[in-house]
Order: structure tokens, then C-alpha cells, then sequence
């Protein structure tokens, strides 16, 4: 529990936290009401951020707002087509083939640790370092290189479709992706190496930024953020979607609830993530990557939907409410950062500025997440 000086009420002041400042990482803007160097109450400003997608889906067809999933997390785009996807076609009734479903698994495992990689990076740079930024940087162009060669981007991907995905995957790809599992797990030693056994590391994380799991529940915080405070749910494990049952893997778990482990969960996820592409890869069917005879005017029944799929940053939930016509009538959007954000008020309390900061990198919010 942190413990806040007290003072004369006069000698409080207030400190704006963005909305640009290298601290938060885009639009976010943070109202600090500071005690000396210790933060007294933290208040996020969303209203900087709102990007209407709800309110887009009702005005564009189904296959229209495929686009704007790669653009609510551009740093895990892939879950999110995966998650508008899987939405429609439960609503719809599509099957998609078995070999699209072991591709969307492969690149959206390969997105999710790009995503970690980036987050790595600029979280090591928050606490001062800046070389793990360089290494970091260094292996996620691999695998932006690998998504490219299939999807045509390398970050607000929309390679998804009702039914399958935009493209095959070639052998080049396949050896490629072989040759970067590799090397990720040669690397990943050296990140240990390098930052989770650094001394000034261990100083800024260990027992900072408790994050309990009641205070997870409370707010409904979700992915890695629950699991560094010993929450043992991934909606991959616990509620498989797509072919995820089939692979054997480990959902990292740690008890400990402070910025270290929410550190370790994102670290050990990584290697997770290349046991389940290594094991998609062999077992990776042949036919074709799109159902046949999908309509190009998709019409679901009326009715209304919902599906869950595992971000980078947590429970991404979809909910498609349809009137039986070729647009949305509502899609409501779960996303886990807006959820993850909120611990930040209540745990915050209490602690030194430097602190405070170092628990906001950990949480892993990417700003365009917490639309509505």
C-alpha cells in the first residue's frame, strides 16, 4: 500500500501528463494532482482520443469495416481483424477452412509478438535505456517483413475476410518464419541478459505498481496485466476460438502484481507465441484459404452476436447486434485498454512521479484502443 505524505491543501498542484508527452505515447493526457514528488490523485482524459468507430460500423456495409479493426490497435491489428471475422461469421453462419484458420493463427501470434517487441522497446526506453530499443526494433522488422510479404502492410493490417484470408501463404514465407523462430529464441536470451537481470531494472520494477487481482476484477483489466497479478485466464486456453485448442502451450502467470511481472507475462509470451506458430507451421493443412460462395452482400439474421479473442493487451470483445440488413445495426466494442487504464487512478496513489510512470509503461495501453 502506498503511503501519501500529507500537506496543506494550497501546496497540491496540478501536472498535465500529455496529451503529447514522450511519457504516454500518443493522445492520452493524465491529470496529476501532485503532493511534492508523489502523486495524489490521477485522472485520464479520454477525450482526446474518440475515433467513432462504433458509429462508423452503422454507416459502412460488414466487409466495409474490416479496415477500421486494423486501426483501433495498429500494434495488434491481426486480433482484431480476427475478432471482427470470427463475430461475423458465428452471425452468419460462414465456415471457414481449416488451412485459413492455422494462417490466421500463424500471423496473428507472429503480429502479437511484434506488438510485445515494440512495447519492450519503448518501455525499457521510459526507464532510461535506449540500446534494447535498437535490438527490439531490430528483430520486429523480420516479422514485419514476413506479414508484408502476405498481407501487403506492416501495420494497420486488413489481410482477414469473412470465410478465410486475402492471400496464401508460400514456402518462402514458411522458411522464413522457421528461420525467425529461431532467432527470436536466441535473442530472447540475450534480452534476459541484457534488461530482466539488469540490476537498475530489477530496482525500478520489483515492488513497484501493485496491481492485486481484486483491483483487476474491479476494474475488469484483462491479458497481461491480470495475469502479472496471478489471474490465470487467456481466452486462447480457457475459451479457445479458431484452432487453438489443438496446440499445447503455457499461459504465464505470475503472482507477484507489480511491474515485474507484468514485465515477465509479456516476455514469456513471446516464446509462447513461437511454440504455437512452430506447431501451426507443422501440422499446417493444405486447401484452399477461403470458404466457397460467400456472399458479397453479407446479410446475418437478425440477431445478437458476440465473440472474444486474446490481444496483446488483453480480452478483445465483439458484439454485432443485426437487423438483417447489409449493415451493422450496432457492433460494440470491448476493447482492454480502456479497462487497464482505470487501474492506473487507484494504484498511482500514493507513489513517487518516476514510479508512477514506470507502472503506467507496464500497463501496455495503446491510446486508439480505448475508442468508442
Amino acid at each position: 500500500m502506498n503511503v501519501l505524505p500529507q500537506c496543506p491543501i494550497d501546496e497540491y498542484f496540478v501536472l498535465n501528463l500529455g496529451p503529447q508527452h514522450p511519457a504516454t505515447h500518443g493522445v492520452l493526457r493524465i491529470k496529476l494532482v501532485m503532493d511534492g514528488e508523489y502523486v495524489f490523485e490521477a485522472e485520464p482524459v479520454l477525450g482526446y482520443i474518440h475515433r467513432m468507430h462504433e458509429k462508423m460500423a452503422e454507416n459502412r456495409t460488414w466487409p466495409q469495416f474490416f479496415p477500421n479493426t486494423g486501426r483501433m490497435d495498429y500494434l495488434h491489428a491481426l486480433a482484431y481483424n480476427h475478432g471482427y471475422a470470427c463475430v461475423v461469421e458465428r452471425a452468419a453462419s460462414i465456415e471457414v477452412p481449416e488451412r485459413a484458420e492455422y494462417i490466421r493463427v500463424i500471423t496473428a501470434e507472429l503480429n502479437r509478438i511484434s506488438s510485445h517487441l515494440l512495447w519492450f522497446g519503448a518501455f525499457v526506453l521510459d526507464l532510461g535505456g535506449f540500446s534494447p530499443l535498437l535490438y527490439a526494433f531490430d528483430d520486429r522488422e523480420h516479422i514485419l517483413d514476413l506479414l508484408e510479404s502476405v498481407t501487403g502492410s506492416r501495420l494497420t493490417y486488413c489481410y482477414f475476410r469473412f470465410g478465410g484470408v486475402a492471400n496464401d501463404i508460400d514456402d518462402d514465407f514458411i522458411t522464413g518464419t522457421r528461420a525467425f523462430i529461431k532467432r527470436m529464441r536466441r535473442r530472447l536470451v540475450k534480452y534476459h541478459d541484457l534488461v530482466t537481470k539488469n540490476i537498475i531494472i530489477m530496482k525500478r520494477l520489483k515492488n513497484i505498481g501493485f496491481v492485486p487481482a481484486e483491483m483487476c476484477r474491479k476494474y475488469g483489466a484483462t491479458g497481461p496485466v491480470a495475469r502479472g497479478a496471478g489471474i490465470d485466464y487467456d481466452v486462447r486456453r480457457h475459451e479457445p476460438y479458431s484452432v487453438y485448442d489443438r496446440f499445447t502451450f503455457d499461459v504465464p502467470v505470475y503472482p507477484e502484481a507489480d511491474s515485474m511481472a507484468r514485465y515477465m507475462v509479456r516476455m514469456d509470451e513471446i516464446e509462447q507465441s513461437l511454440r504455437i506458430i512452430e506447431q501451426a507451421l507443422d501440422q499446417l493443412p493444405g486447401g484452399p484459404v477461403m470458404a466457397p460462395k460467400v456472399p458479397k452482400n453479407i446479410k446475418p439474421p437478425k440477431g445478437d452476436y458476440y465473440h472474444a479473442v486474446e490481444t496483446a493487451r488483453g480480452l478483445l470483445g465483439m458484439r454485432a447486434v443485426s437487423d438483417g440488413s447489409t449493415t451493422p445495426w450496432r457492433l460494440k466494442l470491448r476493447t482492454p485498454c480502456f479497462a487497464n487504464l482505470l487501474v492506473f487512478g487507484e494504484a498511482s496513489r500514493g507513489m513517487l512521479l518516476p514510479d508512477a510512470l514506470a507502472m503506467l509503461g507496464s500497463l501496455d495501453l495503446v491510446i486508439p484502443d480505448i475508442d468508442r
